[in-house]
């Protein structure tokens, strides 16, 4: 059969995504991806270890990362991207530069991650106080916060989960209760969701109109840094950080209002 009419494939252009050994939702990161860009992915080495501060330490150590990403350039991608939070705040600003200059010398290409995104979507916005919800223990919490504050970013609010494995089963209703914990309408100027394994794309429009702020998620600014470098934009319905347009909140009828006093 001529199939010669057909003309494709159409061209794709490439995201490399290092993400951890056991980084489960390939398909949330696809979600927020316009259909001319291909998602390129491989994960560092199983290492026997929960999450913690010290498995943040080995997934982000710097001869792990250039060996993915020498992998990825295999097939030319033109930026590259960590996917993990905790990983990429252990080491504070200074660490999380250095994994982006060691990633970029291995593979000649732009290189980000999730925790530099973090800082980059808060600046876009404005915002200087930011509400924390995390599926993390306590110890990798106060990491996080650190890391934030050290940006000169106030932290208004902060809830957690305690959790150290199979953080990509958490429902999205135990999502929103314990967000809902950490901010009130109008008591940050932003939420970040942390961890790339926490299930959080329908969530985000729910809870920006509910607390009338942006909500930001780990896999969210990822994928939005990661576009921005192609000059792309990440796609993603009633997402303030991703449409200037969903920024203006609405107003809560007055028996809402008395829900959060």
């Amino acid at each position: 059969m001529d199939v010669s009419f057909l003309g494709g494939p159409r061209p794709q252009r490439g995201v490399g995504v290092v993400a951890p050994f056991d980084f489960a939702l390939d398909r949330e990161l696809w979600r927020w991806v316009p259909d001319e860009v291909s998602l390129h992915l491989t994960r560092t080495p199983f290492v026997p270890v929960e999450v913690s501060l010290d498995l943040a330490r080995l997934v982000s150590e710097h001869e792990t990362l250039g060996e993915a990403v020498r992998a990825l350039t295999a097939v030319s991608p033109e930026v590259v991207a960590y996917a993990c939070t905790s990983g990429s705040f252990v080491g504070g600003i200074a660490g999380e530069r250095a994994m982006c200059a060691a990633m970029t010398g291995a593979g000649a290409l732009p290189a980000l991650t999730t925790s530099g995104a973090l800082l980059e979507a808060l600046t876009d916005l404005g915002a200087r106080r930011v509400a924390l919800v995390t599926p993390y223990t306590g110890s990798v919490t106060r990491a996080l916060e650190e890391y934030v504050a050290e940006a000169g970013v106030r932290i208004t609010g902060c809830s957690y989960m305690g959790l150290t494995r199979h953080i990509w089963r958490v429902p999205y209703r135990d999502v929103v209760a314990i967000a809902r914990r950490a901010a009130r309408p109008g008591s940050a100027d932003a939420l970040f969701l942390s961890c790339t394994n926490l299930p959080t794309y329908d969530v985000i429009p729910q809870l920006e109109a509910e607390l009338r702020m942006p909500v930001l998620s780990a896999n969210q600014v990822t994928m939005w840094a990661a576009l921005r470098r192609l000059g792309t934009r990440a796609v993603g319905p009633y997402q303030a950080l991703l449409d200037t347009a969903a920024r203006v909140w609405p107003v809560l009828p007055e028996e809402q209002q008395e829900g959060w006093t």
